[in-house]
């Protein structure tokens, strides 16, 4: 049986469009863990640009941890959670091209997509914020 990662991701711009960054954590699920938290910095940005950046930063690091292990995203962004399980269409051009990087990080591992409420992602979002507040990455 494959090993199980729970990846938790968020993104913020503070404006929106404004200063940026995506936050996600990976977890082991069996032990609850903390195995990596990584941050990105993105400057200038909309909000859903950072949660993407998240959900493809988190699937990226969690992958490195095990290629193989199945995968459990849970983020609080009803849009991206909706788009990457197929049922709501993906209409912007820059959501499009983020969706399709976390896409092609996840052929042929399994996946499952959770949307929760935003107080059971804070620390995804406490990442995404010491970014914005530091203007650097973490854990890249």
């Amino acid at each position: 049986m494959a090993r199980q990662l729970l990846i938790e991701a968020d993104g913020g711009s503070r404006g929106n469009p404004g200063v940026a960054a995506s936050g996600s954590v990976v977890i082991d699920p069996a032990t609850g863990e903390i195995l990596a938290e990584v941050g990105k910095y993105l400057g200038h940005a909309t909000n859903n640009v950072a949660e993407y950046t998240a959900l493809v930063e988190g699937i990226r690091k969690a992958l490195a941890i095990d290629p193989d292990a199945e995968l459990h995203v849970r983020m609080d962004s009803k849009l991206v959670i909706e788009q990457m399980s197929g049922r709501w269409k993906i209409k912007h051009p820059d959501m499009a091209e983020l969706a399709a990087q976390a896409r092609a990080l996840l052929t042929g591992t399994a996946v499952k997509f959770e949307w929760v409420p935003r107080l059971q992602n804070s620390r995804a979002d406490a990442v995404a914020n010491r970014c914005m507040d530091l203007q650097a990455n973490i854990g890249l």
